[in-house]
């Protein structure tokens, strides 16, 4: 039986005290985490989740791996594309932008799939040396359910994105940044409605990314985001 390919998961650092309901006495300890559904998005579409912690040199881990997949979360700190910040409403996490970027030349150097999502996508585009729109209010959806379809989602004919999603799909949004500059390498593969990008694809890696939650939708286990990524990891796996 073929080994099923193992995919990295980055996540964010939080305080026991920002978690509801734990103890006072591990109010001042560290907690690595993520949304559940980017693994279980993985399991469905046949591969392991794998956690990437923070403490540990990705040059170490990611060639281990057969794939990353990039998650969501706060903004990625403006000092990395050289702009001033203009907004406070999710403050930057740079130790968790470091190791992202770290994750990503380790994956790049052993030509790994990647795909990102949400905040995935932008650093990605960042990494590239892109820039992002830092408030974008219309796309914000964080008062609705995550499984609400905000706005429709255009595809480039022949991309990677149109192959795997058709024309055009609804989708969610729960972002409030949008790519401005984009990154060297990477070719805009879907747009929203009002032209803002949805969909980013690397010109000779395998790394695509998308601005929506895919993990949040109902057809989640049927998405063919993570369907491609374990599917590519495959290949890594049975190398």
């Amino acid at each position: 039986m073929p080994r099923r390919p193992l995919i990295g998961i980055t996540g964010r650092r939080k305080r026991g005290d920002q978690l509801v309901g734990n103890l006072d006495v591990l109010a001042h300890m560290p907690v690595d985490l993520y949304y559940a559904d980017y693994g279980r998005g993985v399991l469905e579409a046949g591969g392991i989740p794998v956690h990437l912690p923070l403490d540990v040199d990705p040059g170490d881990l990611v060639p281990r791996l057969d794939g990353v997949l990039l998650t969501g979360g706060a903004d990625v700190d403006p000092n990395r594309y050289g702009h001033a910040s203009t907004t406070d409403a999710f403050p930057p996490e740079p130790f968790r932008d470091e190791h992202e970027c770290a994750v990503l030349d380790a994956a790049y150097a052993d030509r790994l799939p990647v795909a990102g999502i949400c905040r995935g996508l932008q650093v990605v585009n960042v990494h590239a040396g892109g820039t992002l729109h830092q408030d974008v209010p219309t796309h914000s959806g964080f008062a609705e359910p995550v499984d609400t379809e905000w706005h429709r989602v255009d595809f480039t004919a022949g991309s990677v994105l149109g192959g795997l999603y058709g024309a055009d799909r609804p989708v969610n949004s729960l972002h409030h940044q949008t790519v401005d500059e984009l990154g060297d390498g990477l070719v805009v593969t879907a747009r929203a409605e009002d032209g803002s990008v949805e969909g980013l694809e690397h010109a000779d890696l395998p790394v695509v990314a998308v601005q929506w939650h895919p993990e949040m939708l109902p057809t989640r286990a049927d998405d063919p985001l993570f369907a491609w990524l374990v599917g590519r990891a495959s290949g890594s796996a049975a190398a």
